[in-house]
């Protein structure tokens, strides 16, 4: 075994084995990658006014109602079902309160941790159709909780994002004011306020290190990390990892200085940083499906693998239970990519096999290989149970018509959802889906490549 190597850290000495140094990097980078993701998104939304995707910092909401089209390009796959409001709440001072109004359309407020997983759903499954005010208090708070209050959410972390969708019913100008009206009424108050209370003393404005690209490949990247620690109070689960990270110098005082690592530490480092990476990427290519990867801390427990893969793969997906997502990899003949421009593809939800949602439905057309919306005529870029004048066949059941051109049967191009003149991939959401489809008694139907149909 090589020597202990002596570490200085914030001026105290720490001995450490360099042979253990690589497999503790390794596994401190899978637990950590959600935490820097999460700040990739944190940064320029609450902290850098400049960015123009700033939300206003910390305690106010920025809501987007407008619906995507094929010109908004800085998100793949979007989803133009329940555009988003977003929102974030430094819980050190004291907590906050999310005020909700009564709605009769499906709604969801999941409130984020710093490692990615949910402290709490404030929405239609969960908490109801009625109004509420709910309080969300951080690790350390001890205080009362105010009467009239619908519920309490705890956080393991003292900084949370909230990643709000709502339901848009349409995308005339009256559907999306109708949204924007909802959007308004959710509201972001601190306890002193909800309460009528003298405030409290302010937190300490941190100094927020700049988000680079760079550093999720580096040693650097536990410099960010280390910063991160001082809003994530050390949970049992997790002890000895946060206690080997302390003996690196990573303790959340923020100060950790990979300059100043020796040279085979250093170097010890970057191997396990490397091991982690080639870690991930495999686990990530073999994962097809969402279910499993969102959730809470019960939920997922101490299974950080999973946590970095849907950090990596749907960055603030919603657990299954909430949103259910499917898709077709390749046609009922296992041929592969879809293209539109060579076939034309029907989609058939026998009667009794409709897709089973509490609230509802919809198959998303993407492009490939960009994932993006697709140019048609209709300005139809979905379809589902809610699109407006889709025609049941005879026995009650639903055909879907996959192709580039607008068929010209009427019933065809009433249930038409537009191809681009190439590959394509097309993605299935169920919100609140049944117990059938979370235990794998209802599956998709094949998607049939059919023989030209006349234009």
């Amino acid at each position: 075994m090589c020597r202990a190597r002596e570490i200085v850290s914030m001026g105290n000495p720490a001995l450490v084995d360099p042979t253990t140094v690589r497999a503790t990097a390794a596994e401190a980078w899978i637990w950590g990658f959600p935490l820097l993701e999460n700040y990739r998104t944190l940064y320029p939304q609450a902290v850098d006014d400049a960015d123009p995707r700033h939300v206003g910092g910390f305690g106010v909401f920025r809501h987007y109602p407008q619906p995507f089209t094929p010109a908004d390009t800085d998100v793949v796959t979007p989803d133009n079902d329940t555009p988003h409001s977003w929102a974030w709440l430094d819980l050190r001072a004291e907590p906050w309160v999310v005020s909700v109004p009564a709605e009769d359309r499906y709604y969801v407020l999941p409130l984020h941790e710093l490692d990615t997983l949910y402290a709490g759903f404030i929405g239609s499954r969960t908490t109801g159709q009625e109004a509420g005010d709910y309080l969300v208090a951080g690790p350390g708070w001890q205080g009362t909780v105010p009467d009239g209050t619908a519920g309490v959410i705890r956080t393991a972390t003292e900084l949370i994002g909230i990643l709000g969708r709502t339901y848009l019913g349409g995308t005339s100008p009256e559907a999306i004011e109708e949204l924007k009206g909802i959007q308004r009424q959710y509201r972001l108050r601190p306890l002193h306020e909800y309460a009528g209370t003298a405030p409290p003393p302010p937190a300490p404005n941190p100094v927020w290190p700049v988000w680079r690209e760079e550093v999720l490949g580096t040693v650097e990247f536990f410099s960010f990390l280390d910063f991160l620690l001082e809003f994530f109070p050390v949970l049992p689960a997790e002890a000895d990892l946060r206690g080997r990270l302390t003996d690196l110098g990573i303790d959340g005082r923020g100060e950790f200085e990979p300059a100043a690592l020796p040279l085979e530490v250093r170097a010890e480092i970057e191997r396990g940083i490397a091991d982690a990476r080639a870690e991930l990427a495999r686990a990530a290519e073999r994962t097809v499906v969402s279910t499993g990867l969102f959730g809470t801390r019960e939920q997922l427990g101490t299974n950080h693998l999973t946590r970095a893969v849907a950090a990596l793969k749907g960055l603030y997906g919603l657990p299954a239970e909430e949103a259910w997502y499917g898709g077709w990899a390749a046609d009922s003949n296992g041929e592969s990519p879809l293209n539109a421009s060579e076939h034309d593809y029907v989609l058939r939800f026998g009667p009794d096999r409709l897709p089973p949602a509490r609230f509802f439905w919809s198959a998303t057309m993407y492009a490939l290989p960009d994932r993006l919306l697709v140019d048609n005529p209709l300005d139809r870029y979905s379809i589902g149970d809610r699109t407006p004048g889709l025609v049941r066949d005879p026995d009650g059941g639903l055909t879907l018509y996959i192709r580039h051109k607008r068929p010209a049967d009427a019933q065809h191009s009433a249930n038409w959802l537009p191809a681009p003149d190439g590959p394509f991939t097309v993605v299935i959401r169920l919100y609140g889906p049944d117990e059938q489809v979370l235990d794998g008694r209802w599956t998709l139907p094949p998607l049939t490549r059919a023989d030209p149909m006349p234009s």
